[in-house]
Protein backbone atom coordinates (compact mmCIF):
# COMPACT_ATOMS: atom_id res chain seq x y z
CA UNK A 1 0.00 0.00 0.00
CA UNK A 2 3.27 2.41 0.13
CA UNK A 3 2.84 3.31 -3.39
CA UNK A 4 -0.79 4.51 -2.70
CA UNK A 5 -0.97 8.32 -2.21
CA UNK A 6 -3.88 10.40 -0.46
CA UNK A 7 -5.93 12.13 -3.43
CA UNK A 8 -8.08 14.72 -2.96
CA UNK A 9 -9.98 15.39 0.34
CA UNK A 10 -9.58 11.84 1.39
CA UNK A 11 -11.59 11.00 4.20
CA UNK A 12 -13.57 14.09 4.05
CA UNK A 13 -17.11 13.61 5.03
CA UNK A 14 -16.67 10.06 6.98
CA UNK A 15 -19.52 10.98 9.40
CA UNK A 16 -19.92 9.83 13.14
CA UNK A 17 -17.43 8.54 15.19
CA UNK A 18 -19.32 5.13 15.10
CA UNK A 19 -18.95 5.10 11.23
CA UNK A 20 -15.30 5.96 11.06
CA UNK A 21 -14.69 2.97 13.71
CA UNK A 22 -16.42 0.87 10.90
CA UNK A 23 -14.23 1.93 8.23
CA UNK A 24 -11.31 0.40 9.26
CA UNK A 25 -8.65 2.25 6.89
CA UNK A 26 -5.49 1.08 6.32
CA UNK A 27 -3.32 4.04 7.37
CA UNK A 28 -1.58 5.76 4.80
CA UNK A 29 1.81 6.65 5.90
CA UNK A 30 3.41 8.53 3.01
CA UNK A 31 3.16 12.22 3.00
CA UNK A 32 1.41 14.14 0.16
CA UNK A 33 2.95 16.86 -1.01
CA UNK A 34 1.06 18.68 -3.40
CA UNK A 35 2.03 22.19 -5.57
CA UNK A 36 -0.94 24.31 -6.66
CA UNK A 37 -0.91 27.19 -8.19
CA UNK A 38 -3.42 30.27 -7.60
CA UNK A 39 -6.76 30.26 -6.13
CA UNK A 40 -8.77 28.42 -9.25
CA UNK A 41 -5.72 25.67 -8.99
CA UNK A 42 -6.21 25.09 -5.15
CA UNK A 43 -10.11 25.51 -5.35
CA UNK A 44 -9.69 22.41 -8.53
CA UNK A 45 -7.29 20.96 -6.22
CA UNK A 46 -9.82 20.38 -3.06
CA UNK A 47 -12.41 19.33 -5.50
CA UNK A 48 -14.76 22.17 -4.89
CA UNK A 49 -15.45 23.02 -8.43
CA UNK A 50 -17.06 20.92 -10.97
CA UNK A 51 -16.60 20.56 -14.53
CA UNK A 52 -19.48 19.14 -16.13
CA UNK A 53 -18.87 17.24 -19.50
CA UNK A 54 -15.73 18.90 -20.22
CA UNK A 55 -14.17 17.16 -17.13
CA UNK A 56 -15.47 13.75 -17.69
CA UNK A 57 -13.52 13.80 -21.39
CA UNK A 58 -10.27 13.74 -19.01
CA UNK A 59 -11.90 11.66 -16.57
CA UNK A 60 -9.75 8.81 -14.77
CA UNK A 61 -11.74 6.03 -15.53
CA UNK A 62 -12.18 2.91 -13.59
CA UNK A 63 -14.35 -0.31 -13.52
CA UNK A 64 -15.43 -1.69 -10.29
CA UNK A 65 -16.65 -5.28 -10.21
CA UNK A 66 -19.09 -5.67 -6.49
CA UNK A 67 -21.15 -8.52 -5.36
CA UNK A 68 -24.16 -8.29 -6.89
CA UNK A 69 -26.25 -7.48 -3.84
CA UNK A 70 -24.36 -4.30 -3.00
CA UNK A 71 -23.87 -3.33 -6.97
CA UNK A 72 -27.32 -1.09 -7.42
CA UNK A 73 -26.29 0.88 -4.43
CA UNK A 74 -22.74 1.73 -5.99
CA UNK A 75 -23.86 1.69 -9.09
CA UNK A 76 -26.16 4.59 -8.20
CA UNK A 77 -23.52 5.86 -5.63
CA UNK A 78 -21.35 6.40 -9.01
CA UNK A 79 -23.77 7.87 -11.01
CA UNK A 80 -24.19 10.84 -7.80
CA UNK A 81 -20.37 10.89 -7.91
CA UNK A 82 -20.57 11.69 -11.79
CA UNK A 83 -23.21 14.06 -11.54
CA UNK A 84 -21.45 16.24 -8.69
CA UNK A 85 -18.10 16.18 -10.57
CA UNK A 86 -16.01 14.07 -7.82
CA UNK A 87 -12.20 14.72 -9.08
CA UNK A 88 -8.83 13.05 -7.98
CA UNK A 89 -6.14 16.08 -8.29
CA UNK A 90 -8.20 18.35 -10.67
CA UNK A 91 -9.38 15.22 -13.28
CA UNK A 92 -12.82 14.36 -12.86
CA UNK A 93 -13.37 10.26 -11.12
CA UNK A 94 -15.51 8.27 -13.79
CA UNK A 95 -16.33 4.64 -11.90
CA UNK A 96 -17.96 1.86 -14.13
CA UNK A 97 -19.95 -0.39 -11.58
CA UNK A 98 -20.42 -3.73 -12.80
CA UNK A 99 -22.41 -7.20 -10.74
CA UNK A 100 -20.05 -9.94 -10.29
CA UNK A 101 -20.34 -12.80 -7.78
CA UNK A 102 -17.10 -12.95 -6.10
CA UNK A 103 -15.93 -16.42 -6.40
CA UNK A 104 -15.81 -15.87 -10.24
CA UNK A 105 -13.43 -12.51 -9.47
CA UNK A 106 -11.04 -14.94 -7.10
CA UNK A 107 -11.09 -17.19 -9.99
CA UNK A 108 -9.86 -15.39 -12.33
CA UNK A 109 -7.00 -13.69 -9.77
CA UNK A 110 -5.91 -17.05 -8.79
CA UNK A 111 -5.35 -18.02 -12.26
CA UNK A 112 -3.20 -14.82 -13.13
CA UNK A 113 -5.97 -13.74 -15.80
CA UNK A 114 -7.72 -10.22 -16.60
CA UNK A 115 -10.61 -9.65 -14.00
CA UNK A 116 -11.44 -7.35 -15.76
CA UNK A 117 -11.52 -4.26 -13.14
CA UNK A 118 -9.33 -2.14 -11.19
CA UNK A 119 -11.78 -2.36 -8.17
CA UNK A 120 -13.36 -5.11 -6.39
CA UNK A 121 -16.10 -5.35 -3.90
CA UNK A 122 -16.82 -8.63 -3.01
CA UNK A 123 -18.90 -9.89 -0.35
CA UNK A 124 -15.85 -10.73 2.39
CA UNK A 125 -12.37 -10.71 2.98
CA UNK A 126 -13.02 -14.41 3.47
CA UNK A 127 -12.20 -13.91 -0.97
CA UNK A 128 -8.95 -12.23 -0.45
CA UNK A 129 -7.98 -14.77 2.68
CA UNK A 130 -8.63 -17.83 0.57
CA UNK A 131 -6.23 -16.17 -2.84
CA UNK A 132 -3.55 -15.66 -0.08
CA UNK A 133 -3.69 -19.09 1.61
CA UNK A 134 -4.01 -20.70 -1.55
CA UNK A 135 -0.33 -19.27 -2.40
CA UNK A 136 -1.60 -17.63 -5.00
CA UNK A 137 0.06 -14.55 -6.80
CA UNK A 138 -2.75 -12.20 -6.79
CA UNK A 139 -1.81 -8.78 -5.49
CA UNK A 140 -4.89 -7.60 -4.12
CA UNK A 141 -4.82 -4.48 -1.39
CA UNK A 142 -7.71 -4.27 0.96
CA UNK A 143 -7.83 -0.53 1.81
CA UNK A 144 -11.32 0.02 4.05
CA UNK A 145 -15.23 -1.69 3.60
CA UNK A 146 -18.04 -0.15 2.44
CA UNK A 147 -20.56 -2.06 4.78
CA UNK A 148 -21.50 -4.90 6.47
CA UNK A 149 -24.13 -7.79 7.14
CA UNK A 150 -24.54 -10.36 9.46
CA UNK A 151 -25.33 -13.83 8.48
CA UNK A 152 -28.12 -15.71 10.58
CA UNK A 153 -30.48 -18.14 9.80
CA UNK A 154 -33.69 -16.57 7.84
CA UNK A 155 -37.05 -19.09 8.16
CA UNK A 156 -40.63 -19.32 6.86
CA UNK A 157 -42.44 -18.09 9.86
CA UNK A 158 -44.35 -21.56 10.26
CA UNK A 159 -40.38 -23.19 10.72
CA UNK A 160 -40.29 -20.44 13.05
CA UNK A 161 -42.85 -20.31 15.31
CA UNK A 162 -41.93 -23.98 15.82
CA UNK A 163 -38.53 -23.18 17.05
CA UNK A 164 -40.13 -20.10 19.45
CA UNK A 165 -39.56 -17.31 17.57
CA UNK A 166 -38.18 -14.65 18.69
CA UNK A 167 -38.33 -15.06 22.31
CA UNK A 168 -36.08 -18.30 22.02
CA UNK A 169 -32.33 -17.85 20.95
CA UNK A 170 -30.01 -20.94 19.89
CA UNK A 171 -26.35 -21.20 19.43
CA UNK A 172 -25.00 -21.84 15.96
CA UNK A 173 -24.47 -25.43 17.14
CA UNK A 174 -28.11 -25.83 18.56
CA UNK A 175 -29.59 -23.79 15.44
CA UNK A 176 -27.72 -26.64 13.24
CA UNK A 177 -29.39 -29.45 15.36
CA UNK A 178 -32.87 -27.98 14.90
CA UNK A 179 -32.74 -27.87 10.86
CA UNK A 180 -30.16 -30.98 9.93
CA UNK A 181 -30.12 -34.39 9.90
CA UNK A 182 -33.29 -35.39 12.03
CA UNK A 183 -34.61 -31.57 13.34
CA UNK A 184 -37.92 -30.68 12.78
CA UNK A 185 -36.85 -28.04 10.16
CA UNK A 186 -34.94 -28.22 6.70
CA UNK A 187 -31.70 -25.87 6.77
CA UNK A 188 -30.35 -25.19 3.29
CA UNK A 189 -27.07 -22.82 2.10
CA UNK A 190 -25.38 -22.32 -0.73
CA UNK A 191 -22.22 -24.03 -1.49
CA UNK A 192 -19.26 -22.95 1.17
CA UNK A 193 -16.63 -23.61 -2.33
CA UNK A 194 -19.47 -20.59 -4.28
CA UNK A 195 -20.92 -18.59 -0.76
CA UNK A 196 -19.13 -16.59 1.63
CA UNK A 197 -22.14 -16.58 3.85
CA UNK A 198 -22.64 -20.64 3.52
CA UNK A 199 -18.77 -20.78 4.20
CA UNK A 200 -18.78 -18.44 7.11
CA UNK A 201 -21.56 -20.11 8.63
CA UNK A 202 -20.35 -23.78 8.06
CA UNK A 203 -16.62 -22.43 9.80
CA UNK A 204 -19.19 -21.26 12.94
CA UNK A 205 -20.64 -24.38 13.28
CA UNK A 206 -17.34 -26.45 12.88
CA UNK A 207 -15.92 -24.18 15.05
CA UNK A 208 -18.54 -24.61 17.58
CA UNK A 209 -18.96 -28.60 17.11
CA UNK A 210 -15.18 -28.88 17.53
CA UNK A 211 -15.35 -27.13 21.11
CA UNK A 212 -17.98 -30.30 22.23
CA UNK A 213 -16.72 -34.02 23.05
CA UNK A 214 -17.13 -35.61 19.79
CA UNK A 215 -17.08 -32.25 17.91
CA UNK A 216 -15.43 -34.38 14.84
CA UNK A 217 -18.00 -36.71 14.26
CA UNK A 218 -20.76 -34.37 14.95
CA UNK A 219 -19.26 -30.79 12.94
CA UNK A 220 -19.24 -34.10 9.94
CA UNK A 221 -22.48 -35.41 10.70
CA UNK A 222 -23.68 -31.89 10.40
CA UNK A 223 -22.19 -30.86 7.11
CA UNK A 224 -22.96 -34.07 5.68
CA UNK A 225 -26.86 -33.17 6.13
CA UNK A 226 -26.80 -30.02 5.14
CA UNK A 227 -24.46 -30.88 1.92
CA UNK A 228 -27.62 -32.56 0.67
CA UNK A 229 -29.22 -29.21 0.67
CA UNK A 230 -26.72 -26.54 -0.69
CA UNK A 231 -27.46 -24.59 -4.51
CA UNK A 232 -24.40 -23.20 -6.18
CA UNK A 233 -24.91 -19.54 -4.49
CA UNK A 234 -27.21 -17.40 -2.10
CA UNK A 235 -29.65 -16.59 -4.86
CA UNK A 236 -29.94 -20.10 -5.71
CA UNK A 237 -31.12 -20.78 -1.94
CA UNK A 238 -33.92 -18.16 -1.79
CA UNK A 239 -35.43 -20.21 -4.85
CA UNK A 240 -35.49 -23.17 -2.75
CA UNK A 241 -37.91 -21.31 -0.36
CA UNK A 242 -41.40 -22.84 -0.50
CA UNK A 243 -43.50 -20.26 -3.22
CA UNK A 244 -46.88 -20.52 -1.45
CA UNK A 245 -48.73 -22.69 1.51
CA UNK A 246 -49.13 -25.42 -1.23
CA UNK A 247 -45.25 -25.32 -1.94
CA UNK A 248 -44.91 -26.15 1.73
CA UNK A 249 -41.95 -28.85 2.84
CA UNK A 250 -44.29 -31.42 3.63
CA UNK A 251 -45.33 -31.38 -0.02
CA UNK A 252 -42.08 -30.85 -1.72
CA UNK A 253 -39.48 -32.77 0.65
CA UNK A 254 -37.15 -30.82 -1.58
CA UNK A 255 -37.93 -27.56 -0.15
CA UNK A 256 -36.21 -25.75 2.38
CA UNK A 257 -38.34 -23.78 5.60
CA UNK A 258 -34.66 -22.11 6.69
CA UNK A 259 -31.97 -20.90 4.81
CA UNK A 260 -28.34 -19.87 5.82
CA UNK A 261 -28.95 -16.30 4.93
CA UNK A 262 -27.05 -12.67 4.99
CA UNK A 263 -29.68 -10.03 7.63
CA UNK A 264 -29.22 -7.81 3.87
CA UNK A 265 -30.48 -10.95 1.72
CA UNK A 266 -33.17 -11.79 4.04
CA UNK A 267 -33.93 -7.66 3.93
CA UNK A 268 -34.30 -7.88 0.21
CA UNK A 269 -36.33 -10.56 0.01
CA UNK A 270 -38.70 -9.24 2.60
CA UNK A 271 -39.11 -6.02 0.99
CA UNK A 272 -40.30 -8.12 -2.37
CA UNK A 273 -42.85 -10.23 -1.48
CA UNK A 274 -46.06 -10.66 -0.29
CA UNK A 275 -46.45 -9.67 3.79
CA UNK A 276 -47.69 -13.71 4.39
CA UNK A 277 -44.20 -14.70 2.96
CA UNK A 278 -41.83 -12.48 4.90
CA UNK A 279 -39.46 -14.68 6.43
CA UNK A 280 -38.35 -14.60 10.19
CA UNK A 281 -34.24 -14.15 11.51
CA UNK A 282 -32.28 -16.25 13.73
CA UNK A 283 -29.24 -14.10 15.16
CA UNK A 284 -27.19 -16.80 17.08
CA UNK A 285 -26.66 -16.36 20.41
CA UNK A 286 -23.21 -17.35 20.03
CA UNK A 287 -21.91 -14.35 17.14
CA UNK A 288 -23.23 -13.74 13.85
CA UNK A 289 -20.33 -13.69 11.47
CA UNK A 290 -20.11 -11.03 9.47
CA UNK A 291 -20.16 -10.17 5.91
CA UNK A 292 -18.34 -6.91 5.14
CA UNK A 293 -17.89 -5.71 1.74
CA UNK A 294 -14.31 -4.66 1.33
CA UNK A 295 -12.87 -2.56 -0.94
CA UNK A 296 -9.70 -3.78 -2.58
CA UNK A 297 -7.33 -2.30 -4.99
CA UNK A 298 -6.48 -5.27 -7.83
CA UNK A 299 -2.76 -4.03 -8.25
CA UNK A 300 -1.73 -6.55 -10.31
CA UNK A 301 -4.20 -5.20 -13.61
CA UNK A 302 -1.16 -2.44 -13.43
CA UNK A 303 -3.51 0.04 -11.95
CA UNK A 304 -1.77 3.76 -12.41
CA UNK A 305 -1.08 6.60 -9.58
CA UNK A 306 -3.95 8.46 -10.91
CA UNK A 307 -5.96 5.60 -10.74
CA UNK A 308 -5.14 4.05 -7.56
CA UNK A 309 -5.95 7.75 -6.19
CA UNK A 310 -9.07 8.16 -7.97
CA UNK A 311 -10.04 4.48 -6.47
CA UNK A 312 -9.51 6.21 -3.21
CA UNK A 313 -10.93 9.20 -3.87
CA UNK A 314 -14.44 7.39 -4.46
CA UNK A 315 -13.91 5.04 -1.58
CA UNK A 316 -13.94 8.09 0.84
CA UNK A 317 -17.25 9.78 -1.33
CA UNK A 318 -18.72 6.33 0.08
CA UNK A 319 -18.25 7.48 3.28
CA UNK A 320 -20.16 10.49 3.05
CA UNK A 321 -23.58 10.58 5.19
CA UNK A 322 -25.75 10.39 1.93
CA UNK A 323 -23.87 7.76 0.66
CA UNK A 324 -24.29 5.85 3.70
CA UNK A 325 -27.70 5.99 3.83
CA UNK A 326 -27.97 5.10 0.18
CA UNK A 327 -26.72 1.77 1.46
CA UNK A 328 -28.90 1.57 4.41
CA UNK A 329 -31.66 1.53 1.71
CA UNK A 330 -30.51 -1.17 0.38
CA UNK A 331 -30.19 -3.35 3.83
CA UNK A 332 -26.18 -2.77 4.43
CA UNK A 333 -25.18 -1.56 7.80
CA UNK A 334 -22.55 0.96 8.26
CA UNK A 335 -21.70 1.06 11.58
CA UNK A 336 -21.01 -0.94 14.66
CA UNK A 337 -22.29 1.28 16.80
CA UNK A 338 -26.12 1.88 15.36
CA UNK A 339 -28.03 -0.78 14.09
CA UNK A 340 -31.09 0.94 12.51
CA UNK A 341 -33.99 -0.84 13.84
CA UNK A 342 -36.20 -0.77 11.00
CA UNK A 343 -33.09 -2.34 9.32
CA UNK A 344 -33.66 -5.21 11.72
CA UNK A 345 -37.24 -5.59 11.63
CA UNK A 346 -37.73 -5.15 7.77
CA UNK A 347 -34.79 -8.42 7.46
CA UNK A 348 -36.96 -10.18 10.29
CA UNK A 349 -35.11 -9.86 13.58
CA UNK A 350 -37.01 -8.85 16.81
CA UNK A 351 -36.24 -8.66 20.32
CA UNK A 352 -35.26 -10.20 21.99
CA UNK A 353 -33.46 -11.32 19.32
CA UNK A 354 -28.93 -10.55 19.89
CA UNK A 355 -29.12 -8.41 16.54
CA UNK A 356 -27.20 -5.41 18.49
CA UNK A 357 -24.54 -7.79 19.60
CA UNK A 358 -21.17 -7.54 18.78
CA UNK A 359 -20.64 -9.11 15.33
CA UNK A 360 -18.46 -12.27 15.49
CA UNK A 361 -14.62 -11.76 15.62
CA UNK A 362 -13.11 -11.91 11.76
CA UNK A 363 -12.70 -15.79 10.80
CA UNK A 364 -9.21 -16.44 10.78
CA UNK A 365 -7.28 -18.04 6.71
CA UNK A 366 -6.41 -21.12 8.59
CA UNK A 367 -9.86 -21.49 9.88
CA UNK A 368 -11.64 -21.05 6.23
CA UNK A 369 -9.05 -23.91 4.71
CA UNK A 370 -9.43 -26.29 7.34
CA UNK A 371 -13.27 -26.38 7.33
CA UNK A 372 -13.20 -26.08 3.37
CA UNK A 373 -10.74 -28.92 3.60
CA UNK A 374 -13.16 -30.83 6.31
CA UNK A 375 -16.39 -29.79 4.15
CA UNK A 376 -14.63 -31.22 0.56
CA UNK A 377 -13.85 -34.16 2.30
CA UNK A 378 -17.57 -34.68 3.98
CA UNK A 379 -19.67 -34.24 0.79
CA UNK A 380 -17.48 -35.93 -2.05
CA UNK A 381 -16.24 -38.84 0.16
CA UNK A 382 -13.05 -39.78 -0.29
CA UNK A 383 -10.17 -41.89 -1.10
CA UNK A 384 -6.93 -41.27 -0.04
CA UNK A 385 -3.86 -42.74 0.35
CA UNK A 386 -1.50 -41.59 2.72
CA UNK A 387 2.40 -41.95 2.42
CA UNK A 388 4.71 -41.10 5.11
CA UNK A 389 8.43 -41.22 5.36
CA UNK A 390 10.14 -42.90 7.61
CA UNK A 391 13.85 -42.26 6.86
CA UNK A 392 16.36 -41.80 9.68
CA UNK A 393 16.11 -37.76 9.61
CA UNK A 394 12.68 -37.95 10.60
CA UNK A 395 14.30 -39.00 14.06
CA UNK A 396 15.20 -35.47 14.27
CA UNK A 397 14.06 -33.27 17.12
CA UNK A 398 11.56 -30.35 15.81
CA UNK A 399 12.86 -26.98 17.45
CA UNK A 400 11.94 -25.76 20.90
CA UNK A 401 10.33 -29.28 21.31
CA UNK A 402 11.77 -32.24 22.84
CA UNK A 403 9.41 -34.09 19.94
CA UNK A 404 10.78 -36.00 16.99
CA UNK A 405 9.82 -34.97 13.46
CA UNK A 406 7.69 -38.32 13.60
CA UNK A 407 5.87 -38.13 16.92
CA UNK A 408 4.76 -34.46 15.58
CA UNK A 409 3.60 -36.34 11.85
CA UNK A 410 1.67 -39.27 14.17
CA UNK A 411 -0.02 -36.66 16.44
CA UNK A 412 -0.74 -34.75 13.02
CA UNK A 413 -2.16 -38.31 11.39
CA UNK A 414 -4.21 -39.10 14.09
CA UNK A 415 -5.82 -35.86 13.96
CA UNK A 416 -6.12 -35.79 10.23
CA UNK A 417 -7.50 -39.19 10.68
CA UNK A 418 -10.08 -37.49 12.50
CA UNK A 419 -11.70 -35.10 9.98
CA UNK A 420 -12.94 -38.61 7.55
CA UNK A 421 -16.25 -40.04 7.76
CA UNK A 422 -17.10 -44.09 7.99
CA UNK A 423 -17.70 -43.46 3.91
CA UNK A 424 -14.09 -42.10 2.94
CA UNK A 425 -11.28 -44.70 2.18
CA UNK A 426 -7.88 -44.23 3.40
CA UNK A 427 -5.14 -46.14 3.09
CA UNK A 428 -1.60 -45.97 4.83
CA UNK A 429 2.12 -46.54 3.19
CA UNK A 430 5.99 -45.79 4.80
CA UNK A 431 8.63 -45.32 3.03
CA UNK A 432 12.61 -44.99 3.33
CA UNK A 433 15.68 -47.02 1.30
CA UNK A 434 14.92 -51.19 0.84
CA UNK A 435 12.34 -51.08 3.40
CA UNK A 436 10.55 -53.82 1.97
CA UNK A 437 13.44 -56.17 0.20
CA UNK A 438 13.84 -54.14 -2.57
CA UNK A 439 11.77 -51.39 -2.52
CA UNK A 440 11.69 -48.51 -0.87
CA UNK A 441 7.76 -48.34 0.76
CA UNK A 442 5.16 -50.86 2.12
CA UNK A 443 1.55 -50.85 2.57
CA UNK A 444 0.98 -50.33 6.00
CA UNK A 445 -2.86 -50.63 5.60
CA UNK A 446 -4.38 -50.30 2.02
CA UNK A 447 -6.73 -48.38 1.28
CA UNK A 448 -10.51 -49.08 2.53
CA UNK A 449 -14.03 -47.62 4.11
CA UNK A 450 -13.16 -46.26 7.76
CA UNK A 451 -16.52 -47.93 8.90
CA UNK A 452 -15.99 -51.30 7.31
CA UNK A 453 -15.07 -53.80 10.03
CA UNK A 454 -13.44 -57.35 10.77
CA UNK A 455 -15.15 -58.63 13.82
CA UNK A 456 -14.73 -55.88 16.60
CA UNK A 457 -12.00 -54.02 14.54
CA UNK A 458 -12.68 -51.28 11.82
CA UNK A 459 -10.28 -49.75 9.16
CA UNK A 460 -10.17 -46.75 11.35
CA UNK A 461 -8.99 -48.43 14.44
CA UNK A 462 -6.32 -50.52 12.01
CA UNK A 463 -4.67 -46.94 10.38
CA UNK A 464 -4.92 -45.44 14.13
CA UNK A 465 -2.69 -48.57 15.53
CA UNK A 466 -0.62 -48.35 12.29
CA UNK A 467 0.09 -44.61 12.77
CA UNK A 468 1.01 -45.19 15.98
CA UNK A 469 3.48 -48.03 15.30
CA UNK A 470 5.46 -45.88 12.37
CA UNK A 471 8.78 -45.08 13.26
CA UNK A 472 11.99 -43.88 11.20
CA UNK A 473 13.86 -46.56 9.85
CA UNK A 474 17.88 -46.21 11.49
CA UNK A 475 19.98 -45.42 8.36
CA UNK A 476 17.14 -45.64 6.08
CA UNK A 477 17.41 -42.65 2.93
CA UNK A 478 14.53 -40.94 1.77
CA UNK A 479 13.40 -43.49 -1.37
CA UNK A 480 11.03 -40.07 -2.72
CA UNK A 481 10.71 -41.02 -6.77
CA UNK A 482 10.03 -44.87 -6.29
CA UNK A 483 7.72 -44.73 -3.74
CA UNK A 484 5.65 -41.60 -5.85
CA UNK A 485 5.66 -43.55 -8.78
CA UNK A 486 4.45 -46.71 -6.70
CA UNK A 487 1.56 -45.10 -4.80
CA UNK A 488 0.56 -43.22 -8.01
CA UNK A 489 0.13 -46.23 -10.00
CA UNK A 490 -1.74 -48.51 -7.00
CA UNK A 491 -4.09 -45.58 -6.77
CA UNK A 492 -4.71 -44.98 -10.13
CA UNK A 493 -5.49 -48.91 -10.58
CA UNK A 494 -8.12 -48.73 -7.79
CA UNK A 495 -9.35 -45.13 -8.79
CA UNK A 496 -12.80 -44.73 -6.88
CA UNK A 497 -15.65 -43.07 -9.30
CA UNK A 498 -17.46 -40.44 -8.00
CA UNK A 499 -15.21 -39.58 -4.95
CA UNK A 500 -12.35 -37.58 -4.38
CA UNK A 501 -9.27 -39.45 -5.27
CA UNK A 502 -5.86 -37.94 -4.11
CA UNK A 503 -2.45 -39.63 -3.29
CA UNK A 504 -0.90 -37.20 0.05
CA UNK A 505 3.60 -37.87 0.19
CA UNK A 506 4.93 -36.06 3.38
CA UNK A 507 8.78 -35.94 3.04
CA UNK A 508 11.27 -34.33 4.83
CA UNK A 509 14.01 -34.51 2.44
CA UNK A 510 14.93 -35.34 -1.34
CA UNK A 511 15.18 -38.43 -3.11
CA UNK A 512 18.29 -40.04 -1.71
CA UNK A 513 17.81 -43.64 -3.78
CA UNK A 514 20.98 -43.72 -6.11
CA UNK A 515 19.01 -46.54 -8.24
CA UNK A 516 15.86 -45.07 -8.10
CA UNK A 517 13.96 -43.63 -11.76
CA UNK A 518 14.65 -40.16 -12.50
CA UNK A 519 13.47 -36.82 -12.01
CA UNK A 520 12.82 -37.06 -15.94
CA UNK A 521 11.53 -40.24 -15.95
CA UNK A 522 9.55 -39.77 -12.64
CA UNK A 523 7.81 -36.26 -14.39
CA UNK A 524 7.26 -38.07 -17.84
CA UNK A 525 5.41 -41.69 -16.58
CA UNK A 526 3.17 -39.22 -13.57
CA UNK A 527 2.51 -37.26 -16.48
CA UNK A 528 1.42 -39.87 -18.50
CA UNK A 529 -0.73 -41.80 -15.82
CA UNK A 530 -2.78 -39.01 -15.30
CA UNK A 531 -6.11 -38.52 -16.72
CA UNK A 532 -8.40 -35.05 -16.45
CA UNK A 533 -11.79 -37.16 -16.55
CA UNK A 534 -10.75 -39.39 -13.73
CA UNK A 535 -8.57 -36.70 -11.69
CA UNK A 536 -6.11 -38.26 -8.98
CA UNK A 537 -3.90 -35.34 -7.79
CA UNK A 538 -0.66 -35.83 -6.25
CA UNK A 539 -0.55 -33.72 -3.07
CA UNK A 540 3.20 -33.12 -2.12
CA UNK A 541 3.82 -32.27 1.88
CA UNK A 542 7.46 -31.40 2.38
CA UNK A 543 8.15 -30.79 5.72
CA UNK A 544 11.12 -28.81 7.53
CA UNK A 545 14.31 -27.19 6.20
CA UNK A 546 15.85 -29.90 4.03
CA UNK A 547 12.51 -30.89 2.10
CA UNK A 548 12.37 -28.97 -1.42
CA UNK A 549 9.53 -27.30 -1.91
CA UNK A 550 10.22 -26.36 -5.31
CA UNK A 551 10.45 -30.08 -6.49
CA UNK A 552 7.60 -31.36 -4.28
CA UNK A 553 5.34 -28.75 -6.21
CA UNK A 554 7.25 -29.80 -9.70
CA UNK A 555 6.33 -33.70 -9.08
CA UNK A 556 2.68 -32.54 -7.99
CA UNK A 557 1.75 -30.55 -10.52
CA UNK A 558 2.46 -33.66 -13.01
CA UNK A 559 -0.49 -34.83 -11.85
CA UNK A 560 -2.41 -31.79 -11.61
CA UNK A 561 -1.69 -31.51 -7.63
CA UNK A 562 0.16 -29.19 -5.56
CA UNK A 563 3.16 -28.97 -3.38
CA UNK A 564 2.93 -27.07 0.16
CA UNK A 565 6.03 -26.34 2.51
CA UNK A 566 5.73 -26.71 6.21
CA UNK A 567 8.31 -25.88 8.86
CA UNK A 568 6.75 -27.73 11.58
CA UNK A 569 4.99 -31.49 11.14
CA UNK A 570 2.27 -29.97 13.67
CA UNK A 571 0.97 -27.86 10.33
CA UNK A 572 0.80 -30.91 8.26
CA UNK A 573 -2.75 -31.50 9.17
CA UNK A 574 -4.32 -28.03 8.19
CA UNK A 575 -1.46 -28.00 5.10
CA UNK A 576 -3.25 -31.59 3.60
CA UNK A 577 -6.86 -29.90 4.19
CA UNK A 578 -5.68 -26.68 2.30
CA UNK A 579 -4.30 -29.09 -0.34
CA UNK A 580 -7.59 -30.96 -0.55
CA UNK A 581 -9.77 -27.61 -1.35
CA UNK A 582 -7.16 -26.48 -3.47
CA UNK A 583 -7.08 -29.91 -5.82
CA UNK A 584 -11.10 -30.24 -4.67
CA UNK A 585 -12.11 -26.62 -6.26
CA UNK A 586 -14.99 -25.90 -8.41
CA UNK A 587 -13.25 -25.42 -11.16
CA UNK A 588 -11.08 -28.26 -11.22
CA UNK A 589 -13.79 -31.14 -10.87
CA UNK A 590 -13.57 -33.55 -13.48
Amino acid sequence: MGRHSLPDQYGAGSGDPGRRAFRRRLALVTAVALTVAGGTAAAVGEGLLTFGTSCQDDAVRLTLAASPEVAPALKTAAERARRAGLTSDGRCVAVTVTAREPHRIAEALSADEDPGAEVWVPDSQAWVQRLTADGGTAEVSTIGNVAASPVGVAMVPAAAKKLGWPRRTYTWTELAGETLGDGPVRLGAGDPARSAAGLLALTRVSAAADATEGGDTRAAALMKALSERVTEGDGQILESLPRDASDSESANPRRNQAVVLSEQAAFTYNAATEEARDLDFFYPQDGAPRLDYPYALLDQTGLTTDESRAAIRFMSYLDDPEQQRLLERYGFRTSDEKVPDGLVARAGGSAPQPYAAPVDRPVTAVALQEALGVWEITVRSARITMVVDASASMEERVPGTERSRMDVTRASLRRALNTFTADDEIGLWDFSTALDGTKDYRVRVPAGRLGDSEGDVTQRDRLAAAVDRLKPVPEGATGLYDTTLAAYEAARSSYAKGRFNAVVVLTDGVNEDPGSISRAALLSRLGKLADSKRPLPLIMIAVGPDADREEADRIAKATGGSGHEVTDPAQMETAILKAIVKAASPDRRG
